[in-house]
C-alpha cells in the first residue's frame, strides 16, 4: 500500500467504487477476471451445449484449479480436490476418517459450525467424543486447545482464523502436537486463504479446505481441499458419485475403483464455471503476492484499530503479531453492535455484526480513505 493506492487496479474490482466495502470475512468483492470466466463458461454452455464442453473438457475441467490451488498452498496438483463447498469436502472427509468409540475430536467453542458439524454428525453414529476447548469473549486460549489433545485424539479440527474475531492459530505448532499424539490436523482456511500465507509443506497439516468466495475473491459454488499424500490412498471418501471412478466415463455400476491422489474426493457434476472463476481469482492473488496482500491488509487494520479506539471501542480481536489478522471485531459499551452495523451498511459502509461485535474486514481493494469514510460514518452513528 503506497499512500492511498490499493494493491489491485480498481477496474479489477468494479464494485469497490460503489461502496466502502469492508466485509471480506463475509463475502469479498469478486475479482473481475473470476466473474468473466464464470459467466463466459455458463454462456458458452447455454449457447453450444456439449459442442465445446465435451467429455474430454469435463474430465479435465478441474486441472487448472488443481494447479492454482497447489501454488497457493505450496503443494502438488495431485494433492488438491475440488467441490462446490467446504461443507461437502469436510463431510466427505469426516465420514472417511470416522473416528470411533474411545477416540475424540478436538476443536474450540468459537469455531464456525460448518467446520465442526460434520464431526458432530459422524460422532452421533460412531460414538467418538467431541471436545471443545473453552473460549472467553470469543477468544480461544491456544494452550487450552493444545491441552485438550491426548493420545485418544483422532482429529484436531480448527479454523485457521476464527470467523468472529480473526484469531489466528499456529498451524505448525498444532500439527506437531497432533502428530505427537497420533492425531490428524484438519484445517478450515476459509478465513485466511488469500489473505494469509499458507504453506502446507512447512506446517505439515493433514488436510486443509477453503471456500472461494471470501478472501480468495472468487464465486460462490467452488471450494478446494489439500489432502496430504500419506492420506490419499488410506481414506475412502464419504461422498461418492459418478466422477469417483478412476475412469469416470466407464459408466458401469458393477465396480468402483477410486482414483489415486486427492482427486478421489471429487465426486459429482457441479456448476463448473464456478471452478474456472476460482482458478482465475487464485491466479490473480498469487500474482499480486499473498505476503504483500497480508501486509497491506494489516496496515489497514492498524488504521481501523486506531480509529475505533479513539471512539471508545473495545477491540475483541487479538492484536499481537502472532494471532492477528486483518479482521477486526469491536464493540462500543452500552451500544447495540447490530444497530451500528446496520446504520453503517445503510450509509454504504459495508460491515457485519457477529454476536455482540461489529466485524470489519478490509482486503486488497481497500485504501486508507475507506477507513476514513468508515470513521466519519461511525461518528454519525455514535452521535
Amino acid at each position: 500500500m503506497t499512500g492511498n493506492r490499493p494493491l489491485a487496479d480498481p477496474a479489477d474490482f468494479p464494485a469497490s467504487g460503489r461502496s466502502t466495502y469492508l466485509n471480506a470475512a463475509s463475502a469479498a468483492l469478486m475479482y473481475r477476471g473470476a466473474r468473466q470466466s464464470a459467466v463466459e463458461w455458463q454462456r458458452e454452455l447455454a449457447e453450444n451445449g456439449t459442442i465445446n464442453f465435451d467429455e474430454t473438457a469435463e474430465e479435465s475441467v478441474f486441472e487448472d484449479l488443481h494447479r492454482a490451488a497447489a501454488r497457493l498452498f505450496n503443494a502438488s496438483p495431485d494433492d488438491i480436490a475440488v467441490a462446490t463447498s467446504v461443507t461437502e469436502l469436510l463431510c466427505s472427509l469426516a465420514w472417511a476418517v470416522a473416528p470411533g468409540p474411545g477416540t475424540n475430536v478436538v476443536s474450540t467453542r468459537v469455531v464456525h459450525p460448518s467446520t465442526h458439524y460434520p464431526w458432530v454428525r459422524v460422532s452421533s453414529l460412531t460414538g467418538c467424543e467431541i471436545r471443545l476447548a473453552p473460549a472467553t469473549d470469543g477468544y480461544a486460549d491456544p494452550d487450552a486447545l493444545l491441552g485438550s489433545i491426548d493420545d485418544r485424539t483422532a482429529v484436531v479440527s480448527i479454523s485457521h482464523a476464527e470467523f468472529r474475531t480473526g484469531q489466528l492459530y499456529d498451524l505448525a505448532n498444532l500439527a506437531d502436537v497432533a502428530r505427537a499424539h497420533g492425531a490428524l490436523l484438519v484445517v478450515d482456511a476459509t478465513q485466511s486463504a488469500g489473505a494469509i500465507p499458507i504453506d502446507v509443506s512447512a506446517t505439515r497439516v493433514d488436510a486443509l479446505v477453503s471456500a472461494g468466495y471470501k478472501w480468495l475473491c472468487g464465486p460462490f459454488g467452488a471450494a478446494v481441499m489439500y489432502l496430504a499424500p500419506h492420506l490419499q490412498s488410506e481414506l475412502d471418501p464419504g461422498l461418492i458419485g459418478w466422477r469417483s471412478h478412476t475412469d469416470m466415463w466407464d459408466m458401469r455400476a458393477d465396480r468402483l475403483e477410486l482414483p489415486s491422489g486427492a482427486r478421489r474426493f471429487e465426486f459429482s457434476t457441479m456448476a463448473y464455471g464456478c471452478a474456472t472463476g476460482l482458478t482465475r481469482s487464485i491466479e490473480f492473488l498469487v500474482g499480486v503476492g499473498i505476503e504483500r496482500i497480508s501486509a497491506h491488509n494489516l496496515r489497514l487494520a492498524d488504521l481501523l484499530v486506531g480509529a475505533l479506539r479513539e471512539r471508545g471501542a473495545e477491540i475483541a480481536s487479538p492484536l499481537n503479531e502472532r494471532e492477528r489478522t486483518s479482521t477486526v471485531a469491536a464493540r462500543f459499551p452500552g451500544r447495540d453492535s447490530a444497530d451500528i452495523a446496520g446504520r453503517l451498511n445503510a450509509a454504504g459502509v459495508v460491515v457485519s455484526s457477529r454476536g455482540d461485535v461489529i466485524r470489519i474486514s478490509p482486503h486488497l481493494y481497500n485504501v486508507p480513505d475507506d477507513i476514513g469514510r468508515m470513521r466519519d460514518e461511525l461518528d454519525r452513528c455514535l452521535q
